[in-house]
């Protein structure tokens, strides 16, 4: 057999690639962002970059600067990070390490005229307000959670009060099943379950007997609120507010107890398929009376616990709005708050610019520190020193200015998208959502120029306050079918048309899923049974038998 042999050699070989630069790609993140990402990122670069600012007074679009002359001043704010400098470049650190020691830079600085004897200040200047201190004082405080509202419920029983004493048994019990609820309220295992893993996790001697657990269990779901908490499945949570409410003379009035308790016990699963004939025949009652019974219970809670720990939605912050101008006859887009005008190069650059223009020098005390008008600080006379300062300002102010541009970048991207979708969707916005029409992206794409990955992360969790409401900017973006009459018509579109036909049928007789493929047929669109299936969970519709009303 011959032998193989592996050998190495080098080589050089040319080739072309493609690579992102940090910029590119932290340009790419600031686009995809939803606007109150955007705002928590802006507020982590503030912390992190001391020449970046907020203005004091928020800036009027119309009154910004021509764009050549922004550009102009971003170039003379970017120092020279050349590792070999002249005497020009260090002569202008020495009036910067100045100004470095005077009030732009020193955060112990006040306006007063001075320094705080007490220290470096918070970052406000003295007589001005805090703004996030003052965003953090008007903020609601968290509520209470679960396990606290229940366990200061459960300090108050008798076997945790003062008589008691602190070691009673039933208490510690108490307050471990408490920490075994979960958000619904509910207890996910059995009692014995929650003693065993608690002896798993602590000393023997702190984890009370099986009989002090038990006996807490039944406290909690008798004499905690909301009523239900402590329980082991729906049915249990109902019953436990059935209980509830027949030991309150008030609430009890109009309930029928043991009608409704045995519609929980036993009829549970033939009420969520909608089968009143053959509960009503099992329990010997009207359909009227079962369905008043049902929307008695329909007031109970699934859930207690949700009721004090409720689900927090995060709020929906809209990029634009799009509303009709009677003046204009026509419909107007307006972008969200722009963050960017806000932000800015400290004054000590904006300074240092204008005396460059104008020829003069900065002696280091402008701007006197006190009535003799001596310079505050000493200038940096060591090269490496000046060089370190220099390389960190001048990183400083690039990035700066790189995340300005990168935001005013995502808001004209964004724009542009939102008014080719305005340009292409108009039925929607005239006659309705059943007039959506199909539109892919990369046709939006070739249209203004960019790449499809562009648009993508342009309405990527992107919304826009419409006259039909608000919507995610990606739900225009879809495709579609064509009807006989050769309409267009998105996916979407034929969601609603499948909505509306629901929403129009005999609820006594309703539609199945072959009788809407044969109403949508009569209206140009062919679709397959499995289809409408898909949609209608997709809608969130239940079976035409669930549908049916007695």
């Amino acid at each position: 057999m011959g032998s193989m042999q592996l050998t190495q050699s080098a080589g050089m070989r040319m080739e072309q690639r493609q690579l992102l630069t940090p910029r590119m790609i932290q340009s790419m993140e600031i686009l995809q962002m939803p606007l109150t990402a955007l705002e928590e990122r802006i507020d982590q670069e503030l912390e992190k970059n001391p020449v970046l600012e907020v203005a004091e007074a928020r800036v009027d679009r119309d009154e910004l600067p021509r764009d050549d002359s922004v550009r102009e001043e971003n170039q003379a704010l970017d120092l020279d990070t050349r590792d070999e400098a002249s005497a020009e470049d260090f002569a202008r650190l020495d009036r910067i390490s100045d100004y470095l020691e005077n009030e732009e830079f020193s955060p112990s600085y006040e306006r007063t005229g001075g320094y705080d004897v007490h220290g470096p200040s918070t970052g406000s200047y003295a007589g001005e307000r805090d703004a996030k201190l003052d965003a953090m004082n008007n903020t609601a405080s968290r509520g209470a959670s679960l396990d606290e509202h229940l366990l200061d419920q459960w300090s108050l029983i008798d076997h945790c009060s003062a008589n008691a004493g602190k070691a009673d048994n039933v208490c510690r019990a108490g307050r471990i099943l408490i920490g075994y609820l979960d958000d619904r309220g509910y207890l996910p295992m059995s009692v014995a379950e929650v003693r065993d893993d608690a002896l798993s996790r602590g000393r023997t001697s702190d984890v009370p007997e099986m009989a002090d657990f038990d006996e807490a269990f039944k406290l909690i779901r008798r004499q905690l609120e909301p009523a239900g908490v402590g329980a082991t499945s729906l049915s249990d949570c109902l019953l436990l507010q059935l209980d509830a409410l027949a030991n309150d003379v008030e609430t009890a009035e109009g309930h029928d107890f043991e009608l409704e308790r045995q519609l929980v016990t036993t009829f549970l699963k033939d009420l969520e398929q909608n089968r009143y004939p053959q509960i009503a025949k099992k329990t010997g009652r009207s359909i009227a009376t079962l369905q008043a019974a049902v929307k008695r219970l329909g007031r109970l809670h699934p859930h207690p616990g949700k009721l004090i720990a409720p689900d927090e939605a995060p709020p929906i912050t809209p990029d634009a709005t799009i509303r009709w101008d009677d003046d204009l006859k026509d419909y107007d887009v307006t972008m969200a708050r722009d963050p960017a005008p806000d932000l800015q190069i400290r004054s000590l650059y904006k300074k240092l610019l204008r005396q460059s223009r104008n020829g003069t020098e900065l002696n280091g005390h402008d701007e006197p520190a006190d009535d003799d008008n001596e310079a505050v600080g000493e200038p940096l006379k060591n090269k490496d020193e000046r060089k370190q300062l220099r390389d960190f300002l001048g990183n400083n102010v690039r990035n700066a200015r790189w995340l300005i541009e990168s935001i005013e970048q995502r808001r004209g991207t964004i724009e542009r998208v939102i008014r080719k979708v305005l340009e292409h969707q108009r039925d929607f916005f005239d006659k309705g959502p059943e007039h959506l029409k199909p539109l892919p992206m990369i046709g939006v794409a070739e249209e203004l120029g960019i790449h499809v990955a562009t648009v993508s992360r342009a309405v990527s969790e992107k919304w826009i306050d419409t006259p039909r409401g608000l919507f995610p900017l990606r739900r225009f973006f879809s495709g579609g079918t064509t009807t006989e009459d050769g309409q267009d018509m998105s996916w979407d579109a034929v969601k609603e048309k499948l909505r509306a036909i629901i929403e129009r049928e005999d609820k006594a007789k309703p539609l199945n899923d072959d009788e809407i493929v044969v109403k949508l047929d009569e209206q140009g669109i062919e679709l397959a049974r499995r289809t409408v299936a898909k949609y209608r969970k997709i809608l969130g519709i239940p079976t035409a038998r669930q549908r049916r009303t007695f």
